[in-house]
This record gives structure tokens, sequence and C-alpha cells, in this order.
């Protein structure tokens, strides 16, 4: 090992003022990269593409996408899904209407079946209170068509 001068084979990393030379990598050929594979990469793909839509008669029709959920349905999940994220403490409880996704309408559903459910939780357990804001969330939901009438932001299921 030679004092201060950059022997290129001295382990370690290079002292102050030491400057070490490496070694150039070869020069990657010009078929190597992937502009150059363009034409022959979509051949491919468009041959995979057709082959697999060759089904034959095992071919059965595209599977049907589920409905959209009514807007009963969505208040229903919202209001009990946040009720119970509430009552049992989750995560995301302290969210406000806009961020859980609540029209003004829902956020009053929600807000009194969160009182209540407080209320029933400490007479009959987190179970009982649970429960309750499933079945009771529903009823309100359905009550009001979905409570979304004042929301300034919502829009009907396309």
């Amino acid at each position: 090992m030679t004092t201060g001068g950059g022997d290129r084979h001295s382990a370690g990393p290079p002292q102050a003022g030491e400057i070490r030379r490496t070694r150039r990598l070869p020069r990657i050929p010009d078929a190597l990269y992937l502009r150059n594979m363009r034409a022959p990469l979509r051949a491919w793909l468009l041959t995979a593409a057709l082959l697999s839509g060759c089904g034959g008669p095992a071919a059965g029709p595209a599977p049907q996408s589920p409905e959209p959920d009514s807007p009963v349905q969505l208040c229903t999940k919202l209001i009990s899904y946040w009720a119970e994220q509430d009552l049992t403490g989750g995560k995301w409880a302290g969210l406000d209407w806009e961020q859980k996704g609540l029209s003004n309408e829902q956020y009053a559903l929600y807000s009194d079946i969160v009182q209540a459910a407080r209320a029933e939780q400490r007479r009959h357990g987190t179970d009982a209170a649970l429960t309750w804001i499933r079945r009771r969330s529903a009823e309100r939901c359905k009550a009001t068509n979905g409570a979304t009438g004042s929301s300034e932001n919502w829009r009907p299921p396309a």
C-alpha cells in the first residue's frame, strides 16, 4: 500500500485527497434498449391479446357487474360503519363529516345514532349497541330515502 497516492487496490474508503480510478462499464448495445424493441413488443402483445380472446365453445358470457347500491343502501352502510368506528374507538373515528363521505343530512342522522348508541352501550354492552346501530341506521336511512337531499356535493349514482 502506498501512502497518499491512490493505490487502486487498497481496501476501505478513499482517504482525504485520494482519487481512485474506476473501470468503465461496457457499452450496452442499442438492440437491448426498450425503445428499439417497440415493434416486436407491440406484435407480441397483440398476438397475446388475440389468442387469449379465442376461447371457443368453453368461453361463456362475461360476468355481470354487481348492481350499484341505492342511496338508502349507501346511507345505511356509511352511517353504520362510521357509528361503529366511533363507538369502538376506531383509528379514523375522529374524521369530520366530509372526510367520512356523509351528506349534511346523513351527518345529522349519524350524530343522533351515535349519541343513542352510547346510551345503549352503557345499558347493554358494546355488542348490543353495534346491533342497534345497524338496525337503526337502516330504519333512519329508509325513512329519509338515503338522507342525501341537503348535500350540495352529492350526485346520484350513474
